[in-house]
């Protein structure tokens, strides 16, 4: 009897405990997990027949695939970090955060942070390089140096870009974290830089606790995307994603009930789902006339370890954007 009721005991709890393990494994494969440790990814580029992105870490970590499922590490952008960096702050170890690239005129141009958490003595800076291919024999980062920079006293912090390149050539450089707000400048073509010290730097959302813009353009609207509240808590994180809209990249941007971003306004894109907590950086790759839309999570599976997702985005009869509810891992062909 005793036998019998330790059996049967354990049957009830193995009942209990599978359909919970199988419920977080559909949520990290609705979401669209990727076996990558990584955060704050940058927006995915392809070089020859591989996709690239970038994300936080030494010397600005690399990570490559050839079927956007599968992903390895690539080589650092710096294998030492450039000399300049402690002028912003001082004990900077080289690590460097949230970057995002854009491939132009020939080049990958990847803009990356300087900081320290909690302050806005803060840099955004450029590295640039004709090919991400380690193997070819261009291959070869040249550091352009500061971009912007934020210095105690300033009302923005200096981190998180995200490039746009508008329908009519021209390039923009979104950026920040909490003080107040995202900031938007438009760039140099040529240089990279911002087209003037003193140009307009735009404000396009604020609340209390945001930041991670990426801003993509499509039809007679663009798109800002941004985050609310606060990451790097692991699963105590409370990230998520929120959304607006603006026939100008400049603003304003309202969110689906028409309240203003700048104003505290923005529609939930994504939040939290089972072990899939506190999404962030959201970017959105096309290719082929399909759309594919990546961030970074807190695994609960996994300890809250940052990992990648991406995963199939459509859009609505409306023109806004909404993510597939199938696995983008099962969508995908191999090129």
């Amino acid at each position: 009897m005793t036998i019998r009721r330790h059996w049967s005991a354990s049957l009830s709890l193995l009942l209990v405990v599978m359909p919970v393990a199988a419920a977080e494994e559909d949520s990290l494969e609705r979401n669209g997990k990727r076996e990558a440790r990584v955060h704050d990814p940058s927006t995915i580029v392809k070089c020859g027949q591989e996709y690239w992105f970038f994300a936080t870490g030494p010397g600005v970590s690399s990570w490559r695939s050839k079927d956007l499922v599968r992903w390895e590490r690539g080589p650092r952008v710096f294998p030492t970090p450039p000399q300049w960096i402690t002028n912003i702050v001082s004990d900077h170890r080289g690590c460097f955060w949230a970057p995002d690239v854009i491939h132009h005129h020939g080049r990958y141009w990847v803009y990356y942070s300087v900081s320290k958490f909690g302050r806005n003595t803060s840099a955004i800076a450029l590295a640039s390089n004709p090919t991400l291919d380690p193997a070819d024999p261009k291959h070869l980062w040249t550091d352009h140096g500061i971009v912007v920079e934020s210095r105690k006293g300033d009302n923005f912090n200096a981190i998180d870009p995200a490039l746009t390149r508008t329908p009519d050539g021209a390039l923009w450089m979104s950026f920040g974290s909490f003080w107040s707000g995202i900031k938007l400048v438009q760039l140099d073509l040529t240089t990279g830089r911002r087209i003037a010290t003193n140009s307009p730097m735009h404000t396009l959302a604020h609340t209390k606790a945001i930041e991670a813009p990426f801003i993509f353009p499509r039809g007679d609207h663009y798109y800002l995307f941004v985050n609310w509240d606060v990451c790097c808590r692991g699963t105590n994180s409370t990230y998520n994603i929120r959304i607006g809209r603006s026939r100008q990249i400049s603003g304003p941007y309202l969110d689906k009930d028409g309240h203003d971003l700048a104003q505290g306004g923005g529609t939930l894109f994504l939040g939290s789902d089972g072990p899939f907590i506190g999404p962030g950086h959201a970017g959105i790759f096309e290719e082929d006339g399909k759309f594919w839309f990546s961030c970074h999570f807190y695994d609960a599976t996994q300890r809250g370890a940052s990992m990648l997702a991406i995963r199939s985005l459509r859009w609505d009869a409306s023109g806004w954007p909404a993510l597939d509810s199938a696995a983008a891992k099962q969508d995908h062909q191999s090129p």
